[in-house]
C-alpha cells in the first residue's frame, strides 16, 4: 500500500511518515522543504500544495493521502488571516480534489481540538472549514476520510512554534521560563511518537469516515509541567507567570464549547512517560546548542 504525507518534513508529519514506513507502507513525502529525517526507503517531492498540477501528479497511485501541510501556528495565524485561509482551506481543497481524481482509498486530515472551541482565532476557523470540506467531499463524491484532531503534542523535531520546545529552550539558554497565563491552564500532553503511531492505527476500517481525538491520557496543569521541567534541571530555573491577554487565541482549562460534532478519543496503552519525554527533548535541544557552538 502507498501513502503520501503532505507536510511530511514537519514535526508531526515526519514522525507519521516514519511510522508508516515501519508499518510496511511505501511512503512519499511532499513538502516545500527537504526533510532532514528522510529515511532511505522514503521518497520526497518538493512542491507547494497550492500548485494544483503538482499535487494532482504527486497523488497518483497513492492509496492514503495525509494532509499535515499548511499553517499550524495559532499566533502566526492571528496576524495573517489571508495566508491562513489560503494554506489551510484552499490547500486542503486542492488535496481533496487530487485524492478524488486519483481514487484514493482514504483522505486523512490533520485537524485540532480547537474545532470544538470558540477560541483559536483564524486558525480554528480555517480548521473547521477544512473539516467541512472533507466531510462534504465524502457526502457528495464518496471520498472516504479520517479527521485527526490533535491536542498538545510535544517531542523531538519540534521547533519554536511548539510551546514545550520554547519553554525548554528558554530554560536551557536563559535559566528562566516566561509563561503567558496563570499556570492553571490544563492540557493533555501527548508525545509525538505516540501521536504518530495512533495516526497510522486509524487506517483500520473502523475509523473510516470518523473524527478521532488524539491527546494524552491525563490532564495536567501548565504550572505542574513547568515545575517538572524545573526539577529535572535541578531547581535552577526561574518561572514567571503573566496573566493571559483577553484576546489570546489559546484556551484555559478546556478547548470545548458546545458543538454537535462528536469525535472519538483514541489512546494507546503503552506510551511515553511525560518526564522521560521531557528529558529526551532537553537532550535534543542541548545537543543542538552544543553543535552550534563547536
Amino acid at each position: 500500500m502507498k501513502a503520501i504525507v503532505f507536510g511530511g518534513s514537519g514535526f508531526i508529519g515526519s514522525h507519521v511518515a516514519d511510522r508508516l514506513t515501519e508499518g510496511g507502507y511505501d511512503v512519499t513525502i511532499f513538502d516545500l522543504k527537504p526533510s532532514p529525517y528522510l529515511l532511505p526507503a522514503q521518497k520526497i517531492i518538493r512542491g507547494n500544495i497550492l500548485d494544483k498540477e503538482a499535487v494532482f501528479d504527486a497523488v497518483k497511485g497513492h492509496d492514503y493521502i495525509y494532509n499535515f501541510a499548511g499553517l499550524a501556528d495559532l499566533d502566526t495565524s492571528a496576524t495573517e488571516p489571508l495566508k491562513t485561509i489560503e494554506q489551510n482551506i484552499m490547500g486542503t481543497a486542492i488535496l481533496l480534489e487530487g485524492a478524488l481524481r486519483n481514487e484514493a482509498k482514504r483522505f486523512i486530515q490533520a485537524s485540532t481540538i480547537y474545532v470544538y472551541s470558540e477560541t483559536g482565532g483564524f486558525y480554528r476557523c480555517s480548521k473547521q472549514a477544512a473539516e467541512l470540506y472533507v466531510e462534504e467531499y465524502n457526502r457528495r463524491f464518496g471520498l472516504e476520510f479520517t479527521i485527526l484532531r490533535y491536542g498538545t503534542v510535544y517531542g523531538p523535531r519540534a521547533d519554536s512554534r511548539n510551546s514545550i520546545y520554547r519553554y525548554l529552550k528558554q530554560a536551557l539558554t536563559e535559566g528562566k521560563i516566561d509563561c503567558g497565563g496563570s499556570g492553571d491552564e490544563t492540557r493533555e500532553y501527548i508525545h509525538v511518537r505516540d501521536a504518530a503511531q495512533l495516526s497510522v492505527d486509524i487506517l483500520a476500517d473502523k475509523y473510516r469516515n470518523k473524527q478521532v481525538i488524539i491527546t494524552g491520557h491525563h490532564p495536567m496543569r501548565l504550572k505542574d509541567m513547568l515545575y517538572t521541567i524545573r526539577e529535572i534541571l535541578s531547581n535552577q530555573i526561574e518561572i514567571n507567570f503573566e496573566a493571559s491577554k483577553s484576546d489570546t487565541p489559546h484556551y484555559n482549562i478546556t478547548p470545548y464549547s458546545f458543538v454537535p460534532r462528536i469525535g472519538r478519543k483514541l489512546v494507546t496503552h503503552e506510551y511515553v512517560d511525560m518526564g522521560q519525554g521531557l528529558l529526551e527533548c532537553i537532550s535534543e535541544i542541548y545537543g543542538q546548542d552544543m553543535n552550534r557552538e563547536q
